[in-house]
């Protein structure tokens, strides 16, 4: 939906219940098929729909002001919503024409388009959408997908869910630059792009991971690997390298007195990179600490902490070899 600032009459988020109810009563068509194989055949078949990069002037809806940007360390937690056939069809914010099948999202500042990752925080879900619109306007919803892009990260019926969303940089600016260029293509990043389309396997973690467990025996730690396997639902990792890191900071993200529990707390918490388990013989049965890292600077840790924190988990500090 394309909104006129200072101008809006009924904001999409307002319609989120009605498109819902509307979907829900199976008024939605067949998925079109859209298999960008590149860059410029992507690019050919945006700009033949009506669609234009732009970013925007600033802006105010319900009294709330945005100023859209080209931001590539965009990286947000929050609510999502989905819109379908109350939008279906009409024009989108730069011009294409918005079909509620295909894998797209409104955002109220990012460039029109960019690519995201969006990660449902709440089965670990991850789909790469295009953003080409703008919304949502309801409070804590940070970005409206299509339906195609809520059915396939599993709430469309659920209607909302946490998600992370993560603006891919590299693909970003090279949708810029074909978008912007005579020939559809980016001199500067190639040809090469993502692709998402209508038949876009969603991203979960499936295969066992290996953790490293380390066991206390007086100053010297006894290490050995446990393998835990884990489902197709369970959270997949959002972009972190999860091999071991070096490094005297670790970011601690529970302590329990039941190994099970730590070894579930561990599996979650693999989607922010290297798990660890220490055993503390702090009582006659011991308490399993599950930590991430290690890191060479606190400053990293502290990021990881600040994005352990946006999850939604608040039981979390910084630790060190000397605090072991």
């Amino acid at each position: 939906m394309t909104v006129t600032p200072n101008k809006l009459k009924l904001p999409r988020g307002l319609c989120l219940g009605l498109s819902a109810l509307l979907l829900l009563a199976g008024c939605a068509s067949e998925p079109k098929e859209f298999a960008y194989k590149n860059l410029p055949e992507e690019v050919a078949a945006i700009k033949a729909d009506g669609g234009v990069y732009k970013v925007g002037k600033p802006y105010t809806v319900l009294g709330q002001s945005y100023t859209p940007r080209e931001d590539y360390d965009y990286v947000e937690t929050g609510m999502a919503s989905w819109y379908g056939d109350d939008f279906h069809n009409k024009r989108t914010a730069n011009g294409e024409i918005y079909d509620m099948r295909a894998i797209t999202a409104a955002h109220r500042t990012l460039p029109l388009p960019s690519i995201v990752r969006v990660t449902n925080l709440e089965n670990g879900k991850s789909i790469i959408a295009r953003v080409n619109d703008r919304g949502p306007y309801v409070k804590n919803r940070i970005i409206d997908l299509s339906e195609k892009g809520a059915e396939l990260l599993g709430y469309k019926n659920k209607g909302v869910a946490k998600v992370k969303v993560e603006i891919l940089e590299r693909e970003s600016r090279a949708i810029k630059e074909a978008m912007l260029s005579p020939d559809n293509s980016s001199k500067t990043y190639g040809d090469k792009l993502i692709p998402y389309s209508n038949r876009q396997t969603v991203q979960a973690s499936a295969a066992p991971v290996r953790y490293e467990i380390s066991r206390t025996n007086g100053r010297q730690p006894l290490k050995y690997t446990s393998e835990i396997s884990l489902g197709a639902n369970t959270s997949a990792a959002v972009n972190i390298p999860s091999a071991p890191g070096e490094g005297p900071y670790f970011v601690q993200v529970g302590a329990f007195a039941d190994y099970d529990k730590a070894k579930r707390m561990a599996a979650d918490m693999k989607r922010f990179g290297n798990v660890s388990i220490y055993e503390a013989y702090l009582s006659r049965e011991g308490v399993y600490r599950v930590r991430l890292g290690a890191y060479a600077d606190r400053g990293d840790a502290v990021k990881i902490m600040d994005r352990v924190l946006d999850y939604g988990h608040s039981d979390v500090t910084i630790v060190s070899e000397t605090n072991n």
